[in-house]
């Protein structure tokens, strides 16, 4: 729609029960909030769009109709925008519209088949959009965005998360001859509110290691190789020791999930990008260099109750 186009009515979506569902506060790209309704797999969406003229003119139609579409967008070449849901139902047959109308909408039990994200390079929502068509005139579009969250994830099943509490993780750092350091931590799956607990042990330390730290970094990748965009994101990072290890020690670690803006583990969505988080330890030596090893670690959202 053209910047100096002054369109001849407003358009108005409102949500059932939109008051007093949960919504979620998601920054945008001009850093303002806004505040989105929480919708889930299978459930329905259904509301009212009220069309409102101003003026009192009348305004000449050729239908109004209401879509649920959810796509994935990005700026960059290396993937084009595409829709992977689009529904559709006609609220009015052409028509003048003389007085403000409202009309009813129901998209039935909608699969909702991915988590809406906002990342550096990409984005994945699901909006209402609302067009009323003229002939040989600009049509008049109105969007409303819903946020989706998926409350159980087919990539981490029961019986996979069983296995990895009977399994400790295991992380190496190592400079022959020089350094040897294991992190050692429970598990690698997490739910997006738990603690990671875990120990690192020092076997070798011939180095004079100032201090250490730990964090969580965040990858969004998107597009294929050759032409993949990554961006990394630290999400945690703090001291964990100050000063000399001896040979021996053992330091306990306990990281807080809950505190921190963590995105559930998102693997090749659509065939379009993924989202992988790092647990990354860091020791940097009196000369300022830093050694470093990472390792992924799952996370998901915890299961809604019944």
């Amino acid at each position: 729609m053209s910047f100096f186009f002054k369109a001849p009515l407003d358009i108005e979506i409102r949500l059932d029960s939109e008051n007093i569902r949960k919504h979620i506060n998601i920054k945008t790209t001009h850093g303002r909030t806004e505040s989105l309704p929480i919708y889930e797999d299978g459930e329905t969406v259904k509301g009212e769009v009220t069309v409102r003229l101003k003026e009192g003119k009348a305004v000449e139609h050729v239908g109004i109709k209401v879509q649920l579409l959810g796509s994935i967008e990005s700026p960059l070449d290396v993937i084009s925008s595409s829709e992977f849901l689009s529904l559709a139902t006609e609220l009015a047959s052409p028509a003048v519209l003389s007085n403000s109308e409202s009309y009813p909408f129901e998209f039935k039990n909608v699969e909702k088949q991915h988590e809406s994200y906002r990342g550096k390079n990409v984005k994945l929502r699901y909006f209402i959009r609302v067009v009323v068509s003229r002939k040989n005139k600009l049509d008049i579009t109105r969007e409303k965005e819903l946020w989706v969250q998926q409350f159980s994830s087919p990539q981490v099943s029961p019986d996979a998360i069983a296995n990895t509490l009977k399994l400790s993780v295991k992380m190496d750092v190592g400079i022959e001859q020089c350094l040897h350091i294991e992190f050692e931590y429970l598990k690698s799956r997490f739910l997006l509110k738990e603690v990671i607990v875990g120990r690192i042990h020092f076997f070798l330390v011939r180095l004079k290691i100032k201090h250490m730290e730990i964090s969580l970094i965040r990858r969004e990748s998107v597009g294929t190789a050759p032409n993949q965009a990554v961006e990394s994101d630290t999400l945690v990072q703090f001291e964990i020791m100050d000063g000399a290890p001896v040979k021996g020690e053992s330091i306990p670690i306990r990281l807080f999930l809950g505190g921190y803006n963590l995105t559930p583990t998102y693997k090749d969505v659509n065939k379009k990008f993924s989202v992988r988080t790092y647990l990354s330890l860091v020791l940097i030596d009196e000369d300022a260099r830093r050694y470093f090893k990472q390792s992924e670690i799952i996370l998901y959202r915890e299961p809604k109750e019944n």
